[in-house]
């Protein structure tokens, strides 16, 4: 029998996303620049285990002529990670990683680091 995954509304999602940046030191979160966290329902097309995205420019990569551009997003994508969890533990669980590893990104770290420090 094939596994049923957790089926949770988006505004506990949400909410389950706010608990895990409430987490996250407050040193780190002040150090973020530009930067909105939004929650999508889906992945983009092609993209189906994708479970979070980090799109703009790395804090490390931003240069003297950085400036007048629209803020860095962290996409965090509800079904995927719903797909994935057994349990709604489990999805606080895969929202904290995921929130975690895209605001690593946000600093400029990379997978294979975040891959070594565990939150992969």
């Amino acid at each position: 029998m094939g596994r049923v995954p957790v089926e949770m509304s988006r505004e506990r999602f949400e909410e389950l996303v706010g608990e895990a940046l409430d987490e996250v030191p407050e040193e780190l979160l002040g150090l973020m620049s530009n930067v909105v966290i939004l929650v999508e329902d889906e992945s983009p097309r092609g993209e189906p285990e994708l479970l979070g995205l980090y799109e703009g420019y790395a804090l490390t990569s931003r240069g003297w002529d950085y400036g007048g551009v629209l803020p860095d997003r962290i996409l965090i994508y509800r079904h995927p990670i719903l797909r994935i969890c057994d349990t709604e533990d489990d999805v606080v669980d895969e929202i904290a990683i995921t929130v975690v590893h895209e605001i690593a990104h946000h600093f400029g770290i990379d997978d294979e680091r975040l891959h070594d420090l565990g939150w992969a």
